[in-house]
């Protein structure tokens, strides 16, 4: 009995293989989609629906309110948890997600040093004043290869990362993601396709999920606080409709501009999984892509 986790970029059917697979074995779902832990981020989050999970149970699903910070360490805790109690059930925990922290925070031993209020607010009121660059430029003076790892419009990650200098006396870049022996000798399946396609899959979600009611989602958490949640009114999609909302109200811009900026995500997601040499690579559309995961699992 091991965990399986199915990763890869956004749109390529990772849920619908995590629900089939853990059928398959007869196991339960893990989810490892950061933006999938809010309750009420449904539709942006192509987040499984009740039908859609055919009666396979999923697990940190809707467990945070949208004003609440998303931490990888308090996942970390009850993700291994989570993984621990479903290996001594002898239920396969399947891993489904393209958080790739959040990933790696379950698979691997890593350490995520604390916070400190005073000086998060005092960077974040930097930030605020000098802008993501300035401050991505003293990072990569006190830790060059975080600086590689962190775009430089990332303002929350350079942040934490010179947080995390501050506050430890250590470079951030100590305490990243470095793949090494999987814990419980996890299986790990990467589900990709062409990029071309990849696009197309991405615009049509979009699309898709606009038409689906994202904008009046958007309008029902924005009651409930969203602008008030640091991770939540970021996460794509939320903050197009809500940059709009504040603007012109254009939500074919916003529209379009959540397809760029998934677009772009996605780029970075595969860049990010295709560095760990022990995932294996599925084609996302081949017919027989359940009985192939099902053979390596």
């Amino acid at each position: 009995m091991r965990p399986v986790a199915i990763v890869g970029p956004t749109a390529t059917g990772k849920s619908q293989l995590g629900v089939a697979l853990a059928e398959a074995l007869g196991g339960e779902v893990v989810n490892a989609d950061a933006m999938q832990l809010y309750r009420g981020m449904d539709i942006g989050t192509a987040k499984v629906t009740n039908e859609e999970r055919r009666g396979v149970p999923h697990h940190l699903l809707d467990v945070l309110d949208v004003t609440e910070t998303a931490s990888v360490a308090a996942y970390q805790r009850d993700a291994r948890a989570c993984v621990e109690r479903l290996l001594a059930e002898d239920k396969v925990p399947v891993l489904v997600g393209g958080s790739g922290l959040y990933v790696r925070a379950v698979l691997d031993d890593l350490d995520f040093p604390g916070t400190d209020p005073e000086i998060r607010t005092r960077l974040e009121g930097e930030l605020a004043r000098v802008g993501a660059p300035t401050l991505h430029a003293r990072l990569a003076e006190r830790d060059p290869l975080a600086a590689t790892a962190i775009l430089p419009t990332n303002g929350r990650r350079v942040v934490r990362a010179l947080e995390v200098i501050e506050l430890t006396g250590r470079p951030f870049s100590a305490t990243m993601p470095r793949p090494g022996p999987a814990r419980h000798d996890t299986v790990q399946l990467g589900l990709d396709l062409a990029a071309d396609e990849l696009d197309a899959l991405v615009d049509a979600r979009v699309t898709r999920m606009f038409a689906d009611g994202l904008v009046d989602e958007v309008r029902t958490l924005e009651r409930q606080g969203l602008r008030l949640g640091r991770t939540a009114s970021r996460a794509l999609g939320y903050q197009q409709v809500l940059d709009e909302l504040d603007a012109d109200e254009d939500m074919a811009r916003a529209a379009a501009e959540t397809a760029r900026a998934t677009r772009r995500f996605v780029r970075r997601q595969r860049s990010w999984f295709r560095r760990d040499a022990r995932i294996t690579w599925l084609d996302a559309t081949r017919p027989d892509l359940l009985e192939a995961a099902s053979a390596l699992a």
